[in-house]
């Protein structure tokens, strides 16, 4: 059901890789919500995706840009307020990659150059998303920036190995960089700090499965599944939230506030015995 929560509103959505993205489930939910948007994504994972598909249902148009790259960020917000007609009033990173994890590193034996590569385009890009932004004066006023992340930058979770750095990062830029647009054009800038999610890089995580699980049953309310984010994002691109930045914000069913559970208890009861 739509209630035209942004109607009038343009955007830049980036990370839709197929129908398990989160990035994904955002775009339909911003196009049913009035919004016209610009997709962007890095080559590579265009290729390796379905984003074309994504663009015909959403009629919104793809710029390829490795978010790594000044260049290909300047030409993708150049080329999305040509298209859209003027400044953006929302942009969504759901960026992340870890070479790490897919080689099968631990955390004791991490490749580097691997760990450095991770930083740049899981957080990093963030911070250089919003440095073009700003350096072409490409948001309205009260604009909202959100990217996605995960419990792991506050806590252990040792399969996470460099990624677990890569979103701590993401979210204290998401606090420097949320000052900064806060007082220059009333920008906010946050991150929402999702539930295990069954998306194509979520499952490439060593013991997902059995995380997934377990966090399901940890969780009072049940593991946030991908369409609850999309729709936690839209509020947090619409008018609804314009005094809400600096923040990490908590989608998890409750996982983060929750020592243990009753299933849990019982889980481990039952093995015990």
């Amino acid at each position: 059901m739509s209630n035209n929560l942004l109607a009038g509103k343009v955007g830049i959505i980036s990370g839709a890789l197929d129908e398990k993205s989160i990035a994904w489930k955002v775009a339909l939910k911003a196009h049913a919500e009035g919004a016209r948007f610009v997709l962007t994504n890095a080559p590579l994972a265009m290729r390796m995706g379905e984003i074309n598909k994504l663009s015909e249902q959403c009629e919104a148009p793809i710029i390829p840009a490795d978010a790594t790259s000044m260049e290909d960020l300047e030409k993708l917000f150049t080329g999305a307020q040509e298209h859209l007609g003027g400044k953006l009033d929302f942009v969504l990173h759901s960026i992340g990659m870890s070479t790490n994890i897919r080689k099968g590193k631990h955390y004791g034996e991490l490749n580097y150059e691997w760990f450095l590569k991770t930083l740049d385009v899981s957080a990093l890009s963030f911070h250089k998303m919003m440095a073009v932004a700003e350096k072409q004066d490409a948001l309205n006023e009260w604009g909202s920036v959100v990217a996605l992340s995960y419990i792991a930058a506050q806590r252990v979770f040792p399969d996470y190995t460099d990624m677990s750095q890569a979103k701590a990062v993401l979210e204290s830029i998401a606090r420097n960089y949320g000052y900064r647009l806060g007082k220059q054009k009333r920008v906010r800038v946050n991150t929402i700090s999702q539930s295990p999610t069954k998306t194509t890089a979520g499952t490439g995580v060593g013991g997902f499965d059995a995380f997934y699980d377990y966090a399901d049953k940890m969780s009072p309310l049940g593991n946030a599944p991908a369409e609850a984010c999309a729709d936690y994002c839209i509020s947090l691109f619409s008018d609804l939230t314009r005094y809400v930045t600096m923040q990490n914000l908590m989608h998890d069913g409750g996982f983060s506030s929750t020592g243990i559970s009753e299933d849990i208890v019982e889980t481990i009861t039952k093995l015990n015995s």
